[in-house]
């Protein structure tokens, strides 16, 4: 066969010292929110738009997709277990069977609630800084998101969660930390690959097609990756949910379709203003 199964063991942290060490899926995060900094301040500056509005930016963007993201892993995912640990919404902790807390960081963490929670972070912050409309604002940023996304991706093909379904043949990564032998779909390097995609045509629209209306990036966001999300969750391990009362698709395929609906409308709404 030309495929041949790769067998996965990492470790989860980059470097410890005593109790306290620094995980690769936080890695990502700073990276991509890094990255993103760095690519708002090069789209500002060719712009002309003052940096000085840039980091406040960058704050309430990491405190909107971190929020949004948690709260959509508990309300989305696993309210029935966190209904009855309130206080692990928003604290790194979780209850030890035999008593007491331990620190664990914030494992879960939801792609939907995170666009959510950005949305509305951006409302607020274009609400308190008004140098620029909302849509033009989020024409710009949907572009570091979407390298963004697919870092986070690899942070959790690192830590060997949201796997794929087994294969049944020898094509596949074998997640060794978790006990397995059988190979399984590396779903979540299919979502970072499309991601990456989606991140080179947003660019390559907003530097050659700078006369494409407000919105429209934004819309080409959504609608490709949430429908990226939507093909991916054919292979990927069930996340649990609400499939039980909505069945014949997941949770995260119900949850992407209004996204990806919502997406849609920007692309094909009737021109009003251009991004220029």
């Amino acid at each position: 066969m030309f495929f041949s199964k790769i067998q996965w063991a990492p470790t989860e942290t980059l470097f410890k010292i005593g109790s306290f060490g620094i995980h690769y899926y936080s890695v990502m995060f700073i990276i991509a929110f890094t990255y993103g900094l760095y690519l708002m301040k090069k789209m500002y500056d060719k712009e002309k738009v003052s940096k000085e509005f840039i980091e406040p930016l960058l704050f309430y963007v990491v405190i909107a997709t971190l929020l949004g993201a948690r709260l959509g892993e508990v309300f989305f995912y696993n309210w029935d277990y966190f209904q009855n640990h309130l206080v692990e919404i928003l604290l790194p902790i979780k209850e030890q069977v035999e008593g007491g807390y331990k620190f664990t960081g914030f494992r879960g963490l939801a792609s939907h609630g995170a666009a959510i929670g950005i949305l509305v972070g951006l409302y607020l912050y274009q609400k308190k800084y008004n140098y620029k409309p909302l849509i033009w604002i989020l024409d710009r940023l949907v572009i570091p998101v979407s390298i963004g996304a697919a870092f986070v991706r690899i942070g959790n093909f690192i830590n060997s969660e949201i796997v794929g379904e087994y294969t049944g043949n020898n094509f596949g990564v074998v997640f060794q930390n978790r006990n397995e032998i059988a190979p399984r779909h590396p779903a979540q390097l299919y979502e970072a690959l499309g991601y990456i995609a989606l991140f080179l045509l947003l660019r390559y629209l907003y530097n050659n097609k700078p006369n494409r209306s407000n919105g429209y990036l934004f819309g080409m966001f959504f609608t490709v990756l949430f429908s990226v999300r939507f093909l991916v969750e054919f292979v990927k391990e069930s996340q649990g949910g609400f499939e039980d009362i909505m069945p014949i698709l997941s949770t995260g395929q119900w949850l992407s379709i209004p996204m990806i609906l919502f997406g849609l409308f920007f692309v094909f709404r009737k021109p009003e203003t251009t991004l220029t």
